[in-house]
């Protein structure tokens, strides 16, 4: 059986948007995605999402770890036992996704691009949503601009949305992103409740919290964390040149042992507070790195979260 580290040093890369070849790379990230991604849900969404739905079903006696924002406090008042309301899966699912394409994501020093990788997540989303009248959308935050897609469903609205999103320029070094305000174009003004997905490296300051608190109230919500392992370990190859793509400051450095420990303990302290911040919002986490089968990783948490929504996880 192989190993992660093993599997990191093959990976399955999705293809690259900057070589002029557009239809050819969207067809062969197309032809990857529902080749490892088809029948994985059979027909839901369970597997993707944080919840099963949001109409609601019968109540049920609270159980350690059911959402307490599914408290049905009148029947938990008549019983003078807690109880949960349970849902059932929406008819149909409208999921919007926040994709942010900052000079951040330009950035790759592994089988490709954080930005490359970012439009594939985008296309896994969109496939394991689509069908049975739902739709999907993107709000596609460059730090110039935002980009955005209605949502609609259909496979030619799902190419046509990948392809508009792939050929959206690069911004110049020097733009800082703005992932807050992206999130809260999403929140404003208020959408029909349903599926929310940000996509992001979530670099800096997580000030993007308080938006993403907000959405969380009305909809389910999935973070996709996209990393290089350059931002995690820094190796120790003598002087290097760092640069800040969203403020354009560079810094010449001179690699150590020290140095590169001291690295690693600062990347690992942020990805740990990100991760507790996305747990603050109540959003399901999901990282892709450049490294790693980004595709099996798409796998692995969709059918977690669908067999722990099944009651297989406990």
């Amino acid at each position: 059986m192989s190993s992660p580290a093993a599997a990191r040093r093959t990976p399955t890369a999705p293809p690259s948007f900057r070589d002029g070849r557009m239809e050819a790379s969207l067809r062969q990230l197309e032809l990857a995605v529902r080749g490892r991604l088809d029948g994985l849900l059979q027909g839901n969404h369970l597997g993707l999402v944080p919840g099963p739905g949001s109409e609601p079903g019968e109540a049920r006696g609270y159980q350690p770890g059911d959402d307490v924002r599914r408290m049905d406090w009148a029947v938990t008042a008549r019983t003078t036992q807690p109880h949960v309301r349970e849902t059932v899966a929406d008819r149909e699912l409208e999921t919007w996704v926040v994709l942010d394409l900052s000079p951040s994501l330009d950035f790759g020093t592994a089988s490709c691009e954080k930005r490359d990788l970012a439009i594939a997540a985008l296309a896994a989303v969109t496939h394991l949503t689509r069908g049975g009248g739902n739709r999907i959308g993107v709000l596609a935050a460059t730090g110039d601009s935002v980009v955005r897609v209605p949502a609609r469903g259909g496979l030619a609205h799902a190419r046509g949305m990948l392809r508009r999103v792939a050929g959206i320029p690069r911004t110049p070094e020097g733009t800082r992103g703005d992932l807050a305000a992206a999130v809260e174009q999403l929140r404003r003004p208020p959408r029909r409740r349903g599926l929310a997905v940000v996509i992001s490296d979530f670099l800096g300051e997580p000030d993007w919290e308080r938006a993403l608190r907000a959405l969380s109230t009305r909809h389910d919500l999935l973070a996709v964390e996209v990393l290089d392992p350059r931002e995690l370990e820094l190796p120790d190859v003598g002087t290097v040149v760092l640069a800040d793509p969203e403020t354009g400051r560079q810094r010449e450095v001179t690699t150590t042992p020290l140095l590169c420990r001291e690295f690693a303990a600062a990347a690992a302290a942020h990805r740990d507070t990100v991760a507790a911040t996305l747990r603050r919002c109540g959003a399901a986490h999901l990282t892709l790195r450049t490294d790693s089968d980004w595709i099996a990783d798409v796998v692995r948490f969709a059918l977690a979260r669908k067999r722990a929504w099944s009651g297989g996880g406990r």
